[in-house]
């Protein structure tokens, strides 16, 4: 597999310079949740611009995903679309620090930070559409396709007893 290594000292030597480019890789053998769900390649704008030293990278993403809803489980595909910023530096002093990536040799590999970026900005929980009813917990029927006759009304089973004196 191809990984592009974004070397940008022509950038940080210039101080106002820019760099637009577009990329597009491969995330078809990630796996998330046991299941490979990156069903398009991912294509990315990239933006580099130096301010006074200090390289902001600006990339916007765009894919393919394809699950289950969490809910009801039938499969859906969803185009994504995420963007992100990173500061990058040459070198930092003193305690290390979140907000930068130092990058001592004025290259990046961009493969391995938009893998971790994306898998961090995915949502834990995917669904169909925001009103997604899921399964019937009895009969396990798709509520957003059919109605069931099953009774939604449960009774702790420690109060079961107490209903044989009703009737």
């Amino acid at each position: 597999m191809c990984k592009l290594i974004l070397d940008l000292k022509a950038i940080f030597l210039n101080d106002g310079s820019v760099l637009h480019t577009d990329y597009s890789f491969n995330m078809a053998e990630v796996k998330v949740d046991s299941i490979y769900p990156f069903t398009s390649p991912v294509r990315v704008d990239i933006t580099a611009e130096n301010r006074a030293g200090l390289v902001k990278l600006s990339l916007a993403t765009s894919f393919n995903y394809q699950r289950p809803c969490d809910r009801c489980g039938t499969g859906v595909t969803k185009a994504m679309q995420y963007n992100f910023e990173h500061y990058l530096v040459t070198s930092l002093s003193g305690d290390q620090n979140d907000d930068y990536i130092e990058t001592p040799d004025h290259t990046i590999d961009l493969d391995e930070l938009l893998t971790a970026d994306i898998l961090l900005e995915l949502p834990s929980k995917f669904l169909c559409s925001d009103n997604c009813k899921g399964l019937c917990p009895k009969c396990g029927a798709n509520l957003n396709e059919t109605t069931c006759n099953c009774t939604t009304k449960q009774i702790d089973p420690r109060l079961e007893v107490l209903k044989q004196l009703i009737e």
